[in-house]
């Protein structure tokens, strides 16, 4: 990356609607992977005719396209593996991600044209790594999100001739960069083979935690008790660094990557947006300051998407916990456009119910928001009947007299 040239945004897609949803909201490249191997058992993925549209549609946009085939394998799996890898070149993948140096060696061998990208599961937090990644033909690597910003910029700083990437906003693992065993303790189901289902945002009760030190004998010197009720006591925060946009895109990286390959499309979409406009923003030196207004605006416009509460990670000394602003609602995705419907009406997609008279906003790329006024638009369901409510899983059709719509486009309501 040059000095001066934006930082690409990469972003997860999971399946086709996701991977649209990346393109048409400003995603640079996007990171996919097939049915298996991916770390991501739980997302569609694209294989076969699947993958070679995908690559297709991605190239056509300008949007490049990285293949995850991350998981740490075993013996049994490399015959997958290297059918996998044998496939990449005549696809056109622009980069391979991968996190076990038996992938990467194999990867040297059947396909050495591909670059190779280093996963946030290789654990790099250290200049020898990148050293030694370097030499065994790493072309980029993803700094593990327990590192500091500083000890990001020093990393970045020290090997100009690597590419680096900078997780800024996604779930955060309780477990060493993402090497959890729970999932394979309790259903086995192995999180670095993909299959994880996530039993630390499970709710759990009645957890008893009592710690002793062997030698001194002096008591317990930490004693943890849950209670009764039910909660998420493994769950931790959602890392959100759109805050800090004027000093991510300062230290240098070649990439920001956002993470979510089980997220639904209009996560990606909003996700996606947000960055994208914060990231434009302060190219162009317009970006408010991580206190300033600016900032508030785009971590609240990420408070539509979030699930847990959002927080900076390891990012900065002391962590920051972003409050909801008082009085704020989160307001669901109601639709996706589809395409067009005859007498200048709209195809959509119902994800959640949506009532006539309610205002809805149109999410347009730019982080532009305008209102859908109730009275100014009417909902038709799938059997072609006008009606006041529409209900998720059905097809509809929105008639409104609104040039910007297009197919692809969410909107709120």
């Amino acid at each position: 990356m040059t000095e001066h040239s934006l930082p690409e945004l990469l972003a997860p897609a999971g399946g086709r609607e996701q991977l649209e949803a990346a393109v048409l909201y400003g995603a640079d490249a996007v990171y996919l992977g097939g049915s298996a191997l991916s770390l991501r058992a739980k997302c569609q993925g694209f294989d076969g005719q699947a993958l070679e549209e995908a690559v297709t549609f991605a190239h056509r946009s300008g949007v490049r396209v990285y293949y995850c085939l991350n998981a740490l394998p075993f013996d049994k799996h490399l015959s997958l593996v290297e059918e996998q890898l044998e496939r990449l070149p005549e696809l056109g993948i622009d980069g391979l991600i991968a996190a076990d140096p038996g992938v990467i060696y194999l990867a040297r061998r059947l396909c050495p044209s591909i670059e190779l990208h280093l996963s946030t599961q290789a654990h790099s937090v250290n200049a020898a790594a990148v050293e030694f990644w370097q030499d065994a033909g790493v072309r980029r690597i993803n700094l593990a999100r327990e590192l500091d910003a500083k000890a990001m910029a020093d990393l970045i700083r020290r090997f100009p001739s690597m590419d680096f990437e900078v997780f800024v906003h996604g779930a955060m693992c309780l477990s060493l960069s993402g090497h959890c065993l729970i999932s394979a303790w309790v259903n086995q189901r192995p999180a670095n083979l993909g299959l994880c289902t996530q039993p630390c945002r499970f709710e759990y009760r009645g957890l008893r935690l009592t710690v002793e030190e062997a030698v001194r004998h002096d008591g317990p010197f930490l004693e943890v008790s849950q209670g009764e009720d039910f909660s998420a006591v493994w769950a931790p925060m959602d890392l959100c660094l759109v805050r800090w946009m004027n000093d991510i895109l300062a230290m240098g990286p070649a990439a920001l990557k956002l993470e979510g390959r089980t997220k639904s499309g209009s996560y990606v979409a909003q996700v996606t947006d947000v960055y994208r406009t914060a990231m434009n923003l302060a190219a162009n030196g317009q970006y408010a300051d991580a206190s300033g207004h600016s900032a508030d605006t785009f971590v609240e416009e990420l408070f539509h998407t979030a699930s847990r509460p959002l927080c900076s990670g390891f990012f900065l000394p002391e962590r920051r916990i972003e409050k909801k602003p008082e009085g704020f609602e989160a307001r669901p995705v109601a639709a996706r456009i589809v395409e067009p419907a005859p007498h200048g009406g709209w195809h959509i997609q119902v994800r959640s119910p949506w009532n006539s008279d309610n205002n809805a906003v149109i999410l347009l790329p730019g982080m532009k928001r305008p209102a859908l006024t109730a009275g100014s638009y009417t909902l038709e369901n799938h059997r072609g009947e006008m009606t006041e409510r529409l209900n998720p899983g059905t097809d509809g059709v929105l008639y409104c007299e609104r040039d910007e719509l297009r197919p692809g486009l969410y909107i709120r309501a």
